[in-house]
């Protein structure tokens, strides 16, 4: 299977490797195919086995009472581990304990792992379970010492050697080659199995110890954006912060890019995971409302974000992420067009602006420009920043389809606000159904700008208001 693994099984008092400690190690080193080294022993835990532990491996206190503590033999596991792939059947739990306790002896593990659940999943992707009293269900294997260490490293062993001969040496080679780059940087106290991760488009959340996420990401391959963030991490210090707390990870499927892009802005606004930067809630989200009469002092307002109405989108200018960027944008929109720091509220006071002082300003502010021509300047100035009106009578549905999953979803959008994203009839008759609540958020404006541009996605279909009422069907027919 590999040129040099040690295949290893530990039991232990429990399954958190904080708290709990090995009992039995159990190990068989291969080398180029062949057996070269085989040790196991019992291992005092440091105190009491738990009773439902003693039933489950047969392990008592009584055995272990002279038995030597980790820190004992931890330099014959070592010596086992050199140069080989730690492999073992949910190689993270053996690993996680194993770190932890030569961490107590002070001593720091490095080894490269390998997972045969993983392994059998790729294998035997017919079946669901894979699970050790699974596989040896499935290929007739037998022990009398099932949950003792070495008991259960040699019905590995045996799988790995049916498998070779179901399938061919060749092709376990090569699964457990790939497995070994891809998961070499997998956390070892992560709890969810990445490969049970689909690898198609939605949101995946990364947790640590807390209810809340630490991360939230989207990607049309979850499964490989969730393993590029682990592979970082050796060059990445966020990366690497964001790894060693992540313990469990998430994931929403959704029918395309523009769905995941969706349901990941709306999660990062809603739960504020802490390692989320970009996505987050615009507290101080602003633009510039033009007045209609040229002699208004000032010209221009700020409008907030919470009181955006897109259906005066045709008077709003700029979105900017704070007043004093707001306040920095017109006034550097001044200095280029000539325009008036008094007329446009950046400064107070009677007389000349200081721009026209220097010879910036046409001199509105003294009389020396008529208002309605510096304000049709002003307006001019800001057209490339003013904001689009929503391009259609009323709300429309993209619907958006998934060929390798099947799944269909329509996003419903009215004056650039999301109003729900629903995945079957029902739904979307209850959806065109509701009165709109239009709030509006910046990223949803600019995902809607990006993929309303022709010739639009492929997989992505537009219907308008009466349409969607007309043929609510979620079939992408």
């Amino acid at each position: 299977m590999l040129p040099c693994y040690l295949m290893l099984d530990l039991e232990t008092t429990g399954g958190n490797p904080v708290r709990d400690r090995i009992t039995e190690i159990a190990a068989v080193r291969i080398e180029q195919g062949q057996e070269v080294a085989r040790w196991s022993t019992l291992v005092h835990p440091g105190g009491p086995v738990p009773p439902y532990i003693e039933r489950l491996t047969g392990i008592s206190d009584a055995m272990l009472a002279d038995a030597p503590g980790f820190d004992e033999v931890a330099a014959k596991l070592l010596g086992l581990l050199e140069g080989a792939v730690l492999v073992a059947h949910n190689v993270r739990f053996d690993h996680g304990f194993l770190l932890h306790e030569f961490a107590r002896a002070g001593i720091k593990l490095k080894t490269r792992t390998l997972c045969t659940v993983r392994l059998s999943r790729l294998l035997y992707p017919q079946h669901r379970s894979h699970g050790l009293d699974a596989i040896m269900q499935r290929h007739g294997l037998n022990t009398l010492a099932r949950h003792r260490a070495m008991g259960d490293v040699e019905m590995v062993l045996a799988w790995l050697h049916q498998a070779a001969a179901e399938l061919g040496h060749q092709t376990l080679r090569q699964h457990a080659q790939a497995l070994l780059q891809g998961s070499a940087a997998l956390p070892p106290l992560l709890e969810t199995a990445v490969h049970d991760i689909p690898d198609g488009p939605g949101v995946y959340l990364f947790y640590g110890e807390g209810a809340l996420p630490l991360y939230i990401g989207k990607s049309v391959s979850m499964r490989s954006r969730v393993m590029s963030h682990f592979q970082a991490a050796a060059r990445h210090p966020r990366e690497m912060r964001l790894a060693q707390e992540t313990r469990r990870i998430e994931w929403r499927e959704t029918a395309g890019e523009l769905g995941a892009l969706l349901l990941e802005a709306r999660l990062v606004k809603q739960l504020q995971p802490i390692h989320n930067r970009q996505l987050r809630r615009e507290r101080g989200l602003c633009a510039w409302w033009l007045e209609d009469q040229p002699k208004s002092r000032p010209l221009v307002k700020l409008v907030s974000g919470a009181d955006f109405d897109p259906r005066d989108f045709n008077r709003l200018y700029g979105v900017y992420r704070s007043r004093r960027a707001a306040q920095a944008g017109l006034r550097e929109l001044a200095n280029t067009h000539g325009l008036c720091l008094l007329a446009l509220g950046l400064e107070t006071g009677q007389g000349r602006c200081f721009a026209h002082q220097i010879g910036r300003c046409k001199g509105v502010c003294c009389g020396q420009e008529k208002p309605e021509l510096h304000r049709l300047r002003l307006e001019l100035a800001l057209l490339s920043q003013k904001l689009r009106a929503w391009p259609y009578p009323g709300p429309i549905g993209l619907r958006e389809h998934d060929t390798a999953s099947g799944r269909t979803e329509v996003h419903v959008f009215d004056q650039w606000c999301h109003l729900a994203s629903v995945q079957d009839d029902a739904a979307l008759a209850e959806a065109l159904a509701q009165p709109a609540s239009l709030a509006f958020d910046l990223d949803t404006y600019r995902l809607l700008l990006k993929h309303l541009e022709p010739p639009g996605k492929k997989n992505l279909t537009l219907s308008t208001y009466h349409q969607l009422q007309r043929n609510s069907s979620l079939d992408p027919t």
